[in-house]
């Protein structure tokens, strides 16, 4: 309890410094995606409505997948209505189960003839299961971006030059992956508590990192590239179901220090998306629109191997 109520201390510290002395970086390009096909998750609210918003003002056909067909539906009619582009359209995703994101693959590819970016924004903490009996944090966060991308991989190798964008955190900095604990099934992501949601969180953002490493070596070849990221600093709906009183004060935090503008927010996601010469990077991890090291565990190549095998199986590929 002590190093958590020391971690929101130094959480604290952090961004009144971040917001005071460092200067984001705001990326600005002339690149155009009319003809171009891009799937954001989680695109109704926060970075990922912002990062199809600015996706939708440079002519590209957006589908706007998320969960709630109310708020996609909302989402769409604020795009268009502020890109003045109607090739803004909602489709149904739940990454908590696996029927629905298959489901969606098949729709899309019935009715989509191309595929030019997947950015797999959506994420979450909170307790529970995904349908399927994982632990929620880690189905939606890693499990459902893996099985959607590798269900869409046919389709952007015919588009390429094409990419994968996959959102992690800085928080991929304190996870580990424990092979025992997702090989048995067993406590998967689950926790009682908003502490062990938080190491779950962070668990599964380094998840996201070793996955676009290993399908960077996949893709070798093929002119489909892949990228990790930090998103920008900004409120959001991750932690909404986070309530104990330290995690309350967390938030409050957030809330003072956070940078309050979505589009702020996407800027990292936007230079992955759509930055020129950055293809003999692919795997990386960027932040701030630059690229950044990671720890070795972040970069190891067995385990990243060995994290994509168990995946396979957990979404019943293998």
């Amino acid at each position: 309890m002590w190093l958590f109520l020391l971690l929101i201390v130094l959480v604290g510290a952090y961004f009144i410094f971040y917001r005071t002395y460092v200067h984001r970086k705001t990326f600005t390009s002339p690149v155009t995606l009319y003809e171009k096909t891009v799937i954001v998750t989680g695109s109704n609210t926060g970075i990922g409505k912002a990062t199809a918003l600015a996706l939708a003002l440079r002519g590209a056909r957006v589908i706007v997948a998320c969960r709630s067909k109310q708020r996609g539906e909302d989402a769409v009619r604020d795009i268009r209505r502020e890109s003045g582009n109607d090739e803004v359209v909602f489709m149904p995703l739940d990454l908590a189960s696996m029927k629905s994101i298959r489901s969606f693959a098949e729709t899309f590819l019935k009715f989509e003839s191309r595929l030019d970016l997947l950015i797999n924004n959506a994420g979450l903490a909170a307790p529970g299961r995904t349908e399927d009996g994982l632990g929620l944090v880690f189905g939606v966060n890693h499990i459902g971006p893996f099985l959607l991308t590798n269900l869409l991989l046919d389709r952007l190798k015919e588009c390429a030059p094409s990419r994968v964008i996959n959102v992690s955190s800085h928080g991929h900095d304190v996870g580990t992956i424990d092979f025992n604990c997702i090989s048995t099934h067993k406590r998967l992501g689950m926790g009682s508590s908003d502490m062990d949601i938080f190491k779950m969180y962070c668990h599964s953002k380094l998840c996201n990192v070793l996955f676009t490493h290993e399908l960077a070596k996949r893709l070798k070849g093929m002119n489909v590239t892949c990228y990790s990221l930090h998103p920008g600093s900004v409120r959001s709906e991750i932690a909404r179901d986070m309530n104990s009183w330290y995690m309350m004060i967390l938030k409050h935090l957030m809330q003072m220090f956070f940078q309050t503008d979505a589009m702020s927010g996407s800027q990292t996601t936007l230079y992955c998306a759509l930055q020129e010469g950055i293809e003999p990077l692919s795997g990386r991890y960027f932040s701030d629109c630059e690229v950044r090291e990671v720890k070795p565990e972040a970069r190891d190549d067995e385990i990243a191997r060995k994290l994509w095998d168990v995946s396979e199986r957990l979404c019943g590929m293998a």
